[in-house]
């Protein structure tokens, strides 16, 4: 099949989780004999490659601004695919939603990979939180089947929406032949720190991992990998709240994925501060690094530790897992073997990219009706009535 991918900053991939789907996902299509071509974000002159890991690359601008960047690009990639459609596109991120229509018009099959709960994220505000619930309904009318990385956000869909999702989550490297011989670098050594890799944003709780740190008697240092390139008051934040503790080390972004490997592999605990999306990969690598992991108390990351996370919900609460971890520490490694065990029953690239390419070619056989998509079909009156009553009720954490 010739499987196109839109929606992302492409690749190769960087923290996350959509590039980093499309970059497992789409080298395995490719070893499986397909031709994946996945649509890039122009702008980096250091990646001007026209292939990765077998995938065709088309490198297309985007309009650099919070609001436009996703959708200018997506709207420029379709435009590019219509002349020579694919067999079947994978479009990630439901926001994407008004290009679909365009693709289903030429018997393009489309497949949405739903995000989180994005419009609950803060820095969309009111406007932007409004366009991402109205997304999601037009996903679930115009794809011909939406895939959800967690049970967290099927069961969303369900209680939403009345339609069924495809459960595909995300896979995981086992890292545990990094080494750690770019430690020293960073001034750090084995088993010795604490570590936080995420994006600056408030959902993310990086703030709060660096508040924790401050407020524990942790002896270790706490090192913060991440930028945000449009949460300058955010990361003022955070830098604010590191200079207040000699132990904070705030490296910014980590491009070297074989040292980010080991920054990963090496550390005591893993901070994982997400509060909004499904099953994340940062979280996953953590796990397949067998390194225990210290969580934000929501339904999407207790779904993936089960009994082998320490939780969190405030400051506080986090000074409370540093402290456990350092005291503990035979106990804080076998919590983390004790999630690598589970990463690997549960979460296999391999397992996922077959999945992937058993429903791509599910809808390039079936060919859905180029006026209405799968989801839509599936939404009657019943299921439009359980939607309705859930959304008449309070925004509540899921």
């Amino acid at each position: 099949m010739r499987i196109a991918m839109f929606g992302t900053r492409g690749v190769p991939a960087r923290y996350g989780g959509f590039e980093t789907c499309v970059e497992e996902v789409g080298k395995r299509l490719v070893r499986l004999g397909h031709e994946v071509t996945v649509y890039c974000r122009d702008g980096n002159d250091l990646e001007r490659s026209t292939e990765h890991l077998g995938m065709k690359l088309v490198r297309l601008p985007a309009v650099r601004r919070k609001t436009l960047e996703t959708l200018s690009h997506t709207g420029v990639s379709v435009g590019h695919a219509l002349p020579n459609p694919p067999d079947v596109a994978v479009v990630f991120n439901a926001a994407n939603a008004p290009f679909l229509p365009l693709l289903r018009a030429r018997g393009v099959p489309v497949v949405t990979h739903v995000d989180g709960l994005e419009w609950k994220r803060a820095k969309w505000g009111k406007v932007g939180s409004r366009y991402y619930r109205a997304a999601e309904a037009a996903a679930v009318r115009w794809s011909d089947a939406l895939i959800a990385d967690s049970r967290g956000i099927q069961e969303y869909y369900a209680e939403r929406f009345g339609i069924k999702t495809e459960y595909i989550p995300y896979g995981a490297p086992v890292l545990d032949t990094v080494g750690a011989d770019t430690l020293a670098e960073h001034g750090l050594r084995a088993g010795e720190y604490h570590l936080v890799v995420a994006r600056f944003e408030p959902e993310n709780h990086v703030d709060v991992a660096v508040a924790g740190y401050n407020r524990s008697g942790a002896v270790r240092p706490l090192v913060v990998v991440g930028e945000a390139p449009y949460s300058d008051a955010y990361t003022a934040r955070v830098r604010g709240l590191a200079s207040r503790g000699a132990g904070v080390r705030l490296l910014g972004a980590v491009w070297d994925q074989r040292a980010l490997d080991q920054l990963y592999a090496n550390a005591l605990t893993y901070v994982h501060g997400h509060s909004v999306g499904g099953t994340n990969p940062s979280l996953l690598r953590a796990m397949g690094a067998a390194t225990a992991v210290s969580a934000f108390d929501v339904p999407f990351n207790r779904e993936v530790l089960g009994e082998y996370g320490a939780y969190f919900t405030d400051p506080a609460s986090l000074a409370e897992c540093f402290d456990r971890a350092e005291e503990r520490p035979q106990d804080t490694v076998d919590r983390g073997r004790g999630q690598l065990a589970e990463l690997r029953h549960n979460y296999d690239w391999d397992a996922v990219a077959r999945d992937y390419a058993e429903l791509a070619e599910r809808l390039r056989v079936s060919r859905g009706s180029p006026s209405t998509g799968r989801a839509s079909r599936l939404f009657g009156r019943e299921a439009a009535g359980r939607g309705q009553a859930w959304r008449s009720q309070p925004d509540r954490e899921e």
